[in-house]
C-alpha cells in the first residue's frame, strides 16, 4: 500500500497541489485538507518574506532585480519559458584533470565547483573566475595509508546542504570526508564490499547516504562520524543515489531494471521498473517526483506514487552506428534544477539535452540542444538555475567501452538565459 507518509514543501508550485488530489485512495481526506490548507499559507508567507534577488556579480547596495526569478516562488516552477539556448563562445571550459571527470557538485551558495576524476584527484573551482583553489592530487594503488586523497577512480560525491562536509566515494570501496572550505581530510568511512558508486546528504542534516556496487545502501551520520545502518533489496550493481529533505532516497539497480525508494525509519522499500537496460543514473526533481536515464537510451520521468513512468523518452539521445548495429546512445548523466520542471540529460552524442516536464509531470517535452563533445558522465544546476555544469570525459565513468579522443577531459560551465518578461504579472501562466 502506498501512502502520503510526509508534509508538504513549501517552494512546490500548482503541480503539487494536483498531484495531491491525485494522491492514492489510502491516504485519509483529513490529512490532504490539512497539507493543502498548509501549503497555501506557507506559499503566502514566501511570497510575503523573500526580497528580489540582486544580480549575480553585483555589489554591496546593488537594487534588486524585479524580472529575477526567486528561487522557490511559483514562477520557479516555469523555469523552462525563460531558457534559451546558450551561446556556444560563453561555455567556459575548466582543465585540470588528466583522465575523464566522473563526477561534480556545485556549492549551496553556487560559488564553488567541486570536481573528481579516474585519475583520483579532486579539485575545487572558483565559478566567477574558473581557478583552481585546491588540488589534492590522486595517490597510486597501495598509497592508501600515507596519500591525502584517493588512490583509486572516484565515482560519486555529495556536499551538505550547509557546505561543511564534502564526501566522495572511490573504486576502492572507501568513502572520504572533507572540509568543504580548506578541502582538509577529515573522515574515512570504510564498510562497503565494492566500489562506492553513489552519495547524497539527506537536505537540512549531516545524514550521508552511500550506494555500492556491493548492492546495498548505508547510511552514516557524518558529524559524528558514525555508521547507522545497512539496507538491502537491489539484485545488481547500485548505479546511483539521490535524497532531498525527507528521510529517505532513491536508487537506480543497474541490470536489475529497478529504481528504490527507501524509506528509512520504516525500513521498507518501493520498487519502480520501466526501464529495459542497464539504469545508469537518477535525481530526484522535487519531493514527489524524479528522473532516471538508462543504457537503452531511455529517459524516464517518475511520480512516487506510481510503480511505472509518468512519461517515458525512448531513445533520448537518438542512435549510433555501433559495429554495423544500430544502438541508441547510453544516458549517462541526469539533472533537475530542483522543485521546477527543467531537466537536463548527458550521454556521448555530442550534446546535452534540456527537457520540461509538462503536463503536470505526465510528459517529457525536448527543449534544446547545448553541443558538447565527449561523454557527458555528471550534470549538475546551480541552485539559482542560472548556470548547469557538465563533467566531461572521453570515456564513460563506469568502464571503458569506447573513446572519444577529440574530447577534453574537463569541466564546462554552460551560463542559462532566461526571458525575464515571461515573469511579469501581464504573461500568460506567470501567476
Amino acid at each position: 500500500m502506498l501512502t502520503h507518509t510526509c508534509p508538504c514543501s513549501p517552494l512546490l508550485g500548482r503541480r503539487r497541489r494536483e498531484a495531491a488530489e491525485e494522491e492514492v485512495e489510502e491516504t485519509p481526506q483529513e490529512k490532504k485538507l490539512r497539507l493543502a490548507k498548509q501549503y497555501l499559507e506557507e506559499l503566502r508567507q514566501l511570497g510575503e518574506s523573500r526580497p528580489a534577488p540582486v544580480p549575480r556579480g553585483a555589489g554591496p547596495g546593488a537594487e534588486p532585480d524585479p524580472h529575477a526569478l526567486v528561487l522557490g516562488s511559483p514562477a520557479h516552477i516555469l523555469l523552462f519559458l525563460q531558457v534559451q539556448p546558450p551561446d556556444p563562445a560563453r561555455i567556459r571550459v575548466l582543465r585540470g584533470h588528466q583522465l575523464p571527470v566522473t563526477c561534480l557538485v556545485i556549492s549551496p551558495d553556487d560559488r564553488f565547483i567541486f570536481s573528481s576524476s579516474k585519475d583520483g584527484s579532486l579539485i575545487k573551482w572558483e565559478v566567477d573566475s574558473g581557478k583552481r583553489l585546491c588540488v589534492v592530487p590522486g595517490g597510486k594503488k597501495g598509497t592508501e595509508e600515507r596519500h591525502m586523497g584517493h588512490a583509486s577512480q572516484v565515482l560519486c560525491m555529495a556536499i551538505s546542504s550547509d557546505g561543511k562536509y564534502l564526501a566522495t566515494g572511490d573504486r576502492n570501496k572507501l568513502i572520504m570526508i572533507w572540509d568543504a572550505a580548506t578541502c582538509k581530510r577529515l573522515h574515512i568511512f570504510t564498510g562497503h564490499r565494492d566500489a562506492v558508486s553513489g552519495l547524497s546528504f539527506r537536505k537540512g542534516t549531516h545524514q550521508l547516504y552511500s550506494a555500492s556496487h556491493d548492492r546495498c545502501v548505508k547510511v552514516w551520520d557524518v558529524a559524528e562520524n558514525a555508521y547507522v545502518e545497512t539496507l538491502f533489496g537491489h539484485q545488481d550493481v547500485i548505479t546511483g543515489l539521490d535524497s532531498l529533505s525527507r528521510e529517505c532516497c532513491v536508487t537506480a539497480g543497474g541490470r536489475d531494471g529497478t529504481v528504490r525508494l527507501w524509506k528509512i525509519p520504516e525500513e521498507s522499500q518501493l520498487v519502480f521498473s520501466g526501464h529495459q537496460g542497464s539504469i545508469d543514473c537518477i535525481q530526484l526533481i522535487n519531493e514527489e517526483h524524479m528522473v532516471s536515464g538508462a543504457d537503452d537510451g531511455s529517459l524516464a520521468l517518475w511520480g512516487l506514487t506510481k510503480k511505472k513512468p509518468l512519461a517515458l523518452a525512448r531513445q533520448a539521445h537518438g542512435e549510433q552506428d555501433s559495429q554495423g548495429l544500430q544502438q541508441p546512445y547510453w544516458i549517462s548523466a541526469v539533472a533537475a534544477l530542483r522543485n521546477s520542471d527543467l531537466l537536463a540529460t548527458g550521454s556521448h552524442s555530442g550534446s546535452v539535452k534540456l527537457w520540461k516536464c509538462g503536463e503536470g509531470f505526465r510528459k517529457l517535452e525536448h527543449l534544446l540542444d547545448i553541443p558538447l563533445v565527449g561523454f557527458v558522465n555528471s550534470l549538475k544546476f546551480s541552485a539559482a538555475g542560472d548556470f548547469l555544469v557538465a563533467g566531461i570525459g572521453q570515456e564513460h565513468r563506469l568502464g571503458r567501452w569506447w573513446r572519444i579522443k577529440e574530447a577534453k577531459n574537463s569541466i564546462c560551465i554552460i551560463p542559462l538565459k532566461q526571458k525575464t518578461t515571461a515573469l511579469s504579472p501581464e504573461s500568460p501562466g506567470s501567476s
